[in-house]
């Protein structure tokens, strides 16, 4: 019984993991985060990120079969790289409409430029906002 409760604190440890600050400050400060979805070998691709509450999130803009959202849902394991540093990371697929409306308002934010805008403005279409991703350190 003991273990039980031992695995049921680690556990909600892990829910709860956080980025340290220079991290989500590092994704903050960067137009473009690097991301491996899944624990297959693939290259690291870039992406856009925001960083709400302290929290990063990303968005999946192509919806292609094989893209890294798609890539997360069967296999929810890779990694990130912020300033030449890979951290290992899973997702959390987001269903608060606070929380997208909070992450429509921080890509507007940090991708202001006129060849920004339309990416911008897709990623508040409903078929992207669903694919709103936390990502959390593992």
């Amino acid at each position: 019984m003991r273990q039980g409760i031992q695995n049921r604190i680690i556990d909600m440890k892990r829910l709860n993991a956080r980025f340290p600050k220079s991290t989500t400050t590092a994704i903050h400060e960067a137009k473009i985060l690097g991301i491996q979805a899944g624990t297959k070998p693939h290259r690291i691709i870039g992406i856009w990120a925001v960083v709400v509450e302290g929290r990063v999130f990303v968005r999946s803009y192509s919806l292609k079969p094989r893209s890294w959202w798609r890539t997360f849902q069967e296999d929810p394991r890779g990694i990130i790289e912020v300033n030449g540093k890979q951290i290992k990371v899973r997702p959390v697929f987001t269903r608060s409409e606070r929380l997208k409306k909070l992450v429509d308002r921080a890509y507007a934010e940090k991708f202001p430029t006129p060849g920004s805008r339309v990416f911008v403005q897709g990623f508040k279409e409903k078929k992207r906002r669903d694919t709103t991703t936390e990502l959390v350190p593992l």
